[in-house]
């Protein structure tokens, strides 16, 4: 397989639409060939200065923040750029690195700067640290500090962001929560992809003070390890992405009403998860105003074996339908070529690039996913019984990076893993891969306007767009008055109404 230049409608896809019992999968159908109907525009790229190791994106005014899959420490008599790359953004066209954030706050040894989300009405940079290792991530010692902290970067700092507070449960993603009828109130839901979850309210950090802790213990889902989740709008929801549990529905709604002696619900009972083979559910968005949940998993390649069912074909996505949420049951795949069996035959020992699913950010109608060595995949949801492919973009490798990913990229003809949850502000996508550094692109074809008229959205957050996309509901103060939604004023004349 050679590298690839920028591709964007060259591969086939497979998409089923079938009804199945729930817990099952669907009947494996024969691939289709099928011509992509977009594309993707490369608008401007960012190399991050050839460091690789490159892990999620925070998108904020005119600028970027990309953290570091490893840490920083001495290696081959050159010092890995652990800490946070400052991306300059004002022209999309020439991104351009103007700074890091480094020791003391950042680029430690034995922490990766893996989660990166701005909370955006407070102008606060949240920093996510977490599982660092020798074998994945080349970390200095087997040793890995777990942590958050929150930074200041209004106005000028921005370039120079002031650390405003750290705070160090044990951690793996988490999805950012601002409350629709007052921005000056948020909360994170933490998950550590074991059996725990944390629940801060954020509030605080507003003012410089401490988050507050409002749940921390068992994540109730009744199996599996909590990978990531994602929060409905109105805060009573929450879409469990399990791993080998599979996938579940809660009720997070005391937590975020500030309800007293909140408590996590089961919506899905214990014995109706869906679940599948392998490692099983990363992560999991709804789709807006429908019940349906767009789940992928992620499947490392074989180097990672000794660890679980890792290997080619890796992981994709799955449609699931939550008609009723108390019995969701998977109705569609989406695959791309290389996640067939048949791709996988006759086995090859050579060291190869990983295509796999990652992370997942919706407009109504469209599936922006990184999907590793099989880039940046748009996906048309309109039927989510029936997901096909719009568009792809595959970047180009750079020639060399100091620090290739041990088990991503090193050894692979592909040399690419497009990783983060795309942002899209002001109509383009940024993505970062883990490799080959910052990307910026503008997707045309069918339902384009959909992404063209986006501000800010991302899938690990409720803000932005996501209030344009699936309104919430003003409280009444007569009972007797209309329905009244909240439409933030930046949602056009495009965007869905209820």
């Amino acid at each position: 397989m050679l590298a690839r230049r920028f591709v964007t409608a060259a591969l086939a896809v497979l998409a089923l639409a079938v009804t199945a019992p729930a817990g099952a999968l669907p009947t494996p159908a024969r691939a289709q060939k099928a011509a992509a109907t977009g594309s993707f525009e490369l608008v401007g790229h960012s190399p991050l200065e050839n460091r690789g190791m490159n892990a999620a994106l925070a998108v904020h005014g005119n600028y970027a923040y990309v953290g570091s899959r490893t840490d920083g420490k001495p290696l081959d008599n050159n010092l890995t750029r652990g800490g946070i790359m400052i991306v300059n953004i004002s022209n999309p066209a020439t991104p351009t690195v103007v700074g890091e954030m480094s020791v003391p706050n950042e680029g430690n040894q034995g922490e990766s700067s893996r989660e990166l989300r701005v909370w955006r009405s407070q102008d606060i940079l949240i920093v996510l640290h977490t599982n660092c290792s020798n074998q994945i991530h080349i970390c200095a010692s087997a040793s890995s500090q777990n942590s958050f902290r929150a930074y200041d970067i209004s106005g000028a700092k921005a370039t120079n962001p002031t650390l405003i507070r750290e705070w160090q449960p044990t951690t793996h993603e988490f999805f950012l929560w601002e409350d629709p009828l007052n921005p000056e109130r948020a909360l994170i839901f933490n998950t550590s992809a074991g059996s725990t979850m944390a629940i801060f309210d954020i509030s605080p950090l507003a003012n410089g003070g401490a988050p507050i802790q409002l749940y921390s213990g068992n994540h109730q889902a009744g199996g599996g390890s909590v990978h990531s989740m994602s929060v409905s709008n109105d805060g009573t929801r929450g879409y469990y992405a399990l791993l080998t549990g599979g996938f579940s529905v809660m009720d997070v709604s005391d937590f975020t009403s500030g309800a007293p002696n909140p408590a996590l619900r089961r919506i899905t009972l214990s014995t109706n998860r869906p679940t599948w083979s392998g490692p099983g559910a990363h992560s999991a968005v709804k789709l807006w105003k429908r019940d349906w949940v767009a789940v992928f998993d992620e499947v490392y390649g074989s180097a990672l074996m000794a660890l679980g069912d890792h290997g080619c074909p890796w992981g994709w996505g799955r449609m699931i339908d939550i008609s009723d949420p108390t019995k969701p049951v998977v109705r569609a795949e989406y695959k791309i070529p290389e996640n067939e069996a048949s791709f996988c035959e006759p086995a090859d020992t050579r060291p190869t690039a990983t295509y796999s699913a990652h992370n997942p950010t919706l407009t109504p109608n469209i599936g922006f996913v990184s999907w590793h060595a099989g880039g940046l995949q748009a996906i048309d949801l309109t039927d989510p019984a029936s997901p096909k492919k719009l568009a792809e973009f595959r970047p180009t490798p750079l020639p060399f990076v100091v620090t290739e990913d041990p088990v991503l990229t090193a050894g692979s003809l592909e040399r690419a893993a497009m990783w983060s949850y795309p942002i899209i502000k002001d109509g383009l996508i940024y993505v970062t891969d883990i490799r080959n550094g910052l990307y910026i692109l503008r997707y045309k074809g069918d339902l384009a306007a959909e992404a063209d008229q986006v501000t800010f959205l991302e899938g690990n957050s409720n803000q932005g767009h996501a209030l344009c996309f699936d309104p919430v509901l003003k409280p009444k103060e007569n009972p007797e008055d209309p329905d009244e939604f909240l439409i933030p004023e930046y949602c056009d004349d495009r965007a869905p109404t209820p």
